[in-house]
């Protein structure tokens, strides 16, 4: 028998950005009938620099994709730390401030991360894009689907993985706002162009309270830049309000020397702007009957903790495995958190442990940080942090697509 046409359900995951197409892949190897839905209208560009490290490195290499993650590395060279007035504090090495280790894990663009992941299972999986889950009603048998296009579907099971503010853990778990762990600030991320001529490296400024960073990747003739600044509370009244969030960023940053009023100025023609509050999703329960949340719509580390990607991925390799591991979802449910919450909450940790101090908001621990950047070699370090490759990755069931291939199986 060939089993690769056998389903053992079917499965809806709603976000086609990293824990989606991860997911639907393991999926669909164990025989599952996968449907994404994206409610952009195509694949997410968004360029900015992402962390592949420890155990995701791992699952990357099982999925197939560890030589195209390979080649889409960029290679950060330096790392610049620079005072209010622009004078250089420090240079580093980038993986001694992240804790990466050189040859094994990686760096590559959000875009590229997400393009390579889509491409390991768009010739399996059923996408639809410019769709988003409207109503979920769950049954005894399953979940029926009511989409924003008007569309009606069922489903055995329903899995969220749809970011930080997830709609799906909206409509099963209610409003984000206990399950959000603000972390005390605010950033936004744009382009713009490389007017410095800098080259595979990374720029970062600091005054107590806020940061400014210029990444660039490789020697492209545009940088990410980045603004970000400590803020009493979560402003949850801008945050759908572009125009709110540039003049929010254009007061706080007001005064600011070094290029920060060019860096401001171009984030108000940046047609690719993204802003955000700095926040972790902790939650009690991942999965509620039939649902159930992966990736940052679960567990988001934030991005002082540079993991959200690695746990995205290992996160999806674990959830998918305890579905072809356990025939009951309750059950699988139940392992896939059991297995991985450690891991998350040791990342989630991270943020307690230096990450946040790359962004200090007193002179006193601005001065405490860059004399300790001093201290840290232009050299990569040779072992990463141990959070990073915590979790042990189990050995699933085999998939199903390698049990049809044996001779005498077609």
């Amino acid at each position: 028998m060939n089993m690769r046409n056998a389903s053992k359900g079917t499965v809806l995951i709603s976000g086609a950005s990293i824990a989606g197409p991860a997911t639907a892949f393991w999926l669909h190897r164990y025989g599952f009938a996968v449907t994404v839905v994206e409610k952009a209208p195509g694949l997410r560009g968004g360029g900015y620099p992402i962390d592949v490290r420890g155990t995701a490195v791992e699952v990357a290499r099982r999925m197939g994709i560890l030589p195209r993650l390979r080649e889409a590395h960029i290679e950060s060279r330096r790392l610049t730390f620079l005072d209010a007035d622009g004078s250089q504090a420090a240079v580093v090495h980038p993986q001694a401030v992240a804790g990466g280790v050189e040859g094994r894990d990686l760096e590559v663009t959000r875009g590229d991360l997400a393009d390579i992941l889509y491409g390991a299972v768009r010739d399996e999986v059923e996408f639809v894009f410019d769709d988003s889950i409207d109503e979920l009603t769950e049954h005894e048998h399953g979940v029926d689907v009511t989409f924003r296009s008007g569309a009606r579907r069922g489903f055995d099971l329903v899995l969220g993985a749809d970011g930080l503010h997830s709609r799906t853990r909206e409509l099963v778990f209610g409003p984000e706002q206990p399950f959000h762990r603000y972390l005390g600030y605010c950033f936004a991320i744009f382009t713009m162009p490389n007017t410095f001529g800098l080259s595979h490296e990374v720029l970062i400024w600091n005054t107590p309270g806020r940061a400014a960073a210029l990444y660039a990747v490789g020697d492209s003739d545009e940088l990410h830049a980045f603004l970000n600044f400590a803020h009493p509370a979560p402003p949850r009244e801008i945050l759908r309000d572009p125009e709110a969030q540039r003049d929010l960023v254009a007061r706080t940053f007001a005064g600011d020397g070094w290029d920060i009023p060019h860096m401001v100025a171009a984030l108000r023609h940046a047609d690719d702007a993204f802003f955000d509050t700095v926040s972790q999703v902790r939650m009690p329960c991942w999965s509620s009957g039939r649902v159930a949340l992966v990736g940052d719509a679960a567990y988001a580390p934030s991005f002082l903790t540079g993991q959200g990607s690695s746990l995205a991925l290992a996160g999806a390799y674990m959830l998918a495995g305890s579905l072809a591991a356990h025939r009951d979802h309750t059950a699988a449910f139940a392992a896939y958190e059991r297995e991985t919450r450690g891991f998350v909450e040791l990342n989630q940790a991270q943020v307690g442990e230096g990450d946040a101090a790359l962004f200090p908001t007193t002179a006193e621990a601005l001065e405490k940080r860059n004399n300790q950047l001093r201290g840290l070699t232009t050299l990569p370090p040779a072992t990463g942090r141990p959070a990073h490759t915590a979790l042990t990755l189990p050995e699933h069931i085999e998939p199903i697509e390698h049990i049809g291939d044996r001779p005498g199986n077609g």
